[in-house]
């Protein structure tokens, strides 16, 4: 993998790390390749028993994308266009690894972290995690799968509340939102994602791909016509964007026009 995605193998468990920590392990489109790469790669492997998804350090999971490239990679609708081609594809490869996945979440998991997140199949956090997605201060919408993957996990006023008022929220209320799947002490955090990945290993590997296969069987995901898909790129084209963007890189608060 690329030198910000990295494979651990401890046995029959894989580690895959987001390595960005300088920027709270903020993704970039290459890392975004390189992680749908890895899971792709792992799920071919009958070896694996068991993924842990995690971010490099203590202080976050991930803080979304690299808002830092947008002006170079996501300025626009067609950059933003190819940008999404290779993020849903990242999702997609998390979303269908055919092997559990276990996120082990410390610290900040907000953005795009927290769309990783909600793909996983077990997901473990420390008492001081921050969970939330502000996109709506950047002039960004969520894609449909993105939005999608977190109505199904937390329900359509769970995903409503958190995309519409964009607010950062502590680990107990991701936890009574359902969000996370347990709390435990910030310094446990390793320990207790690790502990869970064994017992998943520990079972029978063709009975895990079976519930994971029957799970997304029956939470479909609806159709979506070319147009539907299409629409989630109009907000690159609006001023709103480009104020949130210009807000985020300046440290300030955006006041948008609507427009």
């Amino acid at each position: 993998m690329g030198d910000r995605i990295s494979i651990e193998r401890n046995g029959e468990l894989a580690i895959v790390t987001l390595d960005n920590p300088e920027k709270m392990n903020a993704l970039t489109l290459a890392m975004w390749r390189d992680l749908g790469a890895a899971m792709q790669q792992l799920s071919d492997d009958d070896g694996v028993r068991c993924v842990v998804l995690r971010g490099a350090g203590t202080k976050a999971f991930a803080a979304g994308a690299d808002i830092g490239e947008f002006a170079t990679q996501r300025s626009n609708r067609e950059e933003a266009r190819a940008y999404a081609h290779i993020t849903t594809a990242a999702m997609e490869a998390i979303e269908h690894c055919r092997h559990p996945v276990v996120a082990m979440i410390h610290g900040v998991c907000v953005g795009g972290g927290l769309e990783i997140a909600s793909l996983c199949d077990v997901r473990i956090c420390g008492e001081s995690s921050r969970f939330g997605a502000p996109v709506g201060q950047l002039g960004l919408t969520m894609s449909y799968a993105e939005l999608g993957a977190l109505m199904r996990l937390a329900g359509r006023a769970v995903a409503m509340e958190i995309v519409l008022e964009g607010r950062i929220f502590d680990a107990c209320e991701a936890l009574a939102k359902g969000l996370t799947s347990r709390v435990v002490a910030d310094d446990a955090v390793e320990e207790e994602a690790l502990a869970a990945a064994r017992r998943i290993a520990r079972g029978a590997p063709l009975v895990a791909r079976w519930h994971k296969a029957a799970a997304s069987r029956l939470t479909p995901s609806p159709a979506l016509t070319d147009a539907d898909i299409e629409s989630a790129f109009d907000c690159f084209d609006t001023e709103d964007f480009r104020i949130g963007a210009a807000a985020f890189n300046a440290k300030q608060k955006p006041v948008f026009k609507g427009k």
